[in-house]
């Protein structure tokens, strides 16, 4: 139904207005008395063998959704009844920012795709908070924090520091974000040393809590044998909790949408199909390299569940959707845990 009725009528529309109208519909939708149950129904699969601990949290099932779909945390209770297993906001900046003009966000149907400059767009780390403290669902939230477009990289600690502490309370692990190739020199931050400062200062701060929360770092696909190498010494040296592989990719290598209109959309992150087999090779590599004790996030096309399979047969102990859900709806959650099951 979502694919042959639904999609072709949503891909009709400009994508950043689909995404607002599709979420204020699904906000809307579950005012309605006994939607939840339906919605239970239709997505949701419960089964103690589903049941991943990573990090010391229970997820109830390894299916979680990508951070930059619900920035600003106004779905978390709607996106826990759809089945997913956690959910991660963000990312967040300390003040809010409107992003990078538009149009910003393109599909690439022939592929599976999607490319987005975005750019951060949010409303900042402290309205996030309030509706944090507000939600009625206990789904595992994790917190993907950056920095703003205006800090510049000398400063950028700050901006990371200060969007941990407000979400320390109200979320359960961190994803420091320096891999968005849509906020200007951002990238610069995944170079060896000044990403060894940033999360040497985050885990020091984190450290001095009384209970210390996951910190997860996340790359991005584009790096060569010898930045992950770096990203593996980084790892372990600064204890972390986990790696999230990956992020988008700024290749627009093997695709088969005219290359005209790939040059029209314009600079971004592609995500999607054309990702798959680079995001999982990503993770493959961490895993034969890092001590076990630093568990893998995979992400970047999944589409379907067989590709959910590969992520996880290549280390990763939990995988995130994106733009799977989109292309493929909520059903892709549930087919992928009765896949798992299966």
């Amino acid at each position: 139904m979502y694919k042959n009725l639904i999609r072709p009528l949503l891909f009709q529309l400009d994508p950043e207005k689909v995404h607002h109208l599709t979420t204020s519909a699904l906000k809307s939708a579950y005012q309605v008395p006994l939607a939840k149950s339906i919605s239970r129904g239709m997505f949701q699969v419960t089964d103690q063998r589903l049941e991943r601990k990573v990090f010391g949290l229970t997820f109830p099932n390894p299916v979680g959704l990508a951070a930059g779909f619900d920035k600003d945390a106004r779905l978390i209770d709607e996106f826990a009844e759809m089945g997913f297993g956690f959910i991660e906001i963000g990312t967040l900046t300390p003040k809010a920012q409107a992003g990078n003009p538009k149009p910003r966000l393109f599909r690439l149907p022939q592929d599976g795709a999607i490319i987005n400059r975005m750019g951060f767009n949010n409303e900042g780390v402290e309205k996030a908070v309030e509706r944090l403290r507000s939600r009625k669902s206990s789904v595992i939230v994790g917190g993907n924090i950056g920095k703003n477009k205006v800090t510049p990289n000398e400063q950028a600690l700050q901006d990371y520091l200060y969007c941990f502490d407000a979400l320390y309370d109200v979320v359960d692990y961190f994803v420091v974000n320096v891999s968005s190739p849509n906020t200007p020199d951002l990238r610069a931050l995944q170079e060896k040393e000044p990403l060894r400062e940033l999360l040497s200062n985050l885990q020091n701060r984190n450290q001095g809590k009384a209970k210390p929360k996951p910190l997860l770092l996340k790359i991005a696909p584009d790096l060569n044998k010898a930045q992950l190498d770096d990203i593996v010494e980084i790892a372990v040296q600064t204890n972390l909790s986990g790696v999230i592989g990956t992020n988008t990719t700024i290749s627009r290598a093997g695709l088969s949408t005219h290359a005209r209109t790939v040059e029209e959309m314009g600079a971004g992150g592609l995500s999607g199909k054309p990702l798959t087999k680079a995001s999982t090779e990503v993770l493959r590599y961490l895993r034969q390299q890092l001590p076990e004790a630093i568990r893998l996030v995979g992400v970047g096309g999944i589409m379907t569940p067989e590709d959910a399979l590969e992520k996880l047969s290549a280390g990763a102990d939990l995988i995130q959707l994106y733009t799977g859900f989109i292309y493929e709806g909520p059903w892709l959650i549930k087919q992928i845990n009765q896949r798992l099951l299966r």
